[in-house]
């Protein structure tokens, strides 16, 4: 008769994953930083593009990069078997985090009245800081998904409403072979 101890980290080691992995998310994202205010300072000040409008397409950029840092070095360990639903719920908590940076951005000029372009650049570094909070939680709780172990039912219980109902959109769309 064969018994099984539960080899469960401790808490220890579960702060040093944790910590390896903000370290590594905030690499990416730095470089997503870069690219974002990069192009965000070349649209309103080169181009003379709104700033609003500059965030807007900054950010999607960024997050085009940073998808694929995490994707692909990152969390390259965790479940990809679903990748439409990874993509899927990637980009709704992108632009849920581009809402909050554009926000906080519009916010800051429209009300406040801080519209220097460093005042600009301060109003975008407020929001991305908040976005980036909110970016790291999800993305590690519902986006790149650790692998299931054996005994963890299937769906997770507490997963917020528009995830669930994104996964049963997603379920219900049928799959889609090429034909030969």
């Amino acid at each position: 008769m064969t018994t099984s101890t539960e080899t469960r980290p401790s808490l220890t080691q579960r702060m040093r994953g944790l910590s390896a992995e903000a370290i590594g998310f905030a690499v990416i994202g730095a470089s997503g930083v870069v690219v974002n205010f990069g192009l965000f300072w070349i649209l309103t000040n080169g181009v003379g593009l709104a700033s609003l409008r500059s965030n807007i397409a900054a950010t999607l950029v960024a997050i085009a990069t940073n998808y694929l840092g995490y994707r692909y070095w990152l969390y390259r360990d965790r479940d990809a078997a679903s990748r439409k639903r990874e993509i899927t719920l990637f980009l709704l908590f992108s632009g849920i985090g581009m809402l909050i940076e554009t926000g906080t951005l519009g916010f800051t000029q429209y009300v406040l009245g801080l519209d220097t372009p460093f005042e600009k650049l301060g109003g975008k570094v407020l929001g991305l800081v908040v976005a980036t909070v909110f970016r790291f939680v999800s993305y590690r709780t519902w986006v790149f998904k650790a692998m299931p172990e054996l005994e963890e039912p299937a769906a997770v219980q507490g997963e917020p409403a528009v995830v669930q109902e994104a996964e049963l959109l997603l379920a219900a769309e049928p799959s889609r072979t090429l034909a030969n």
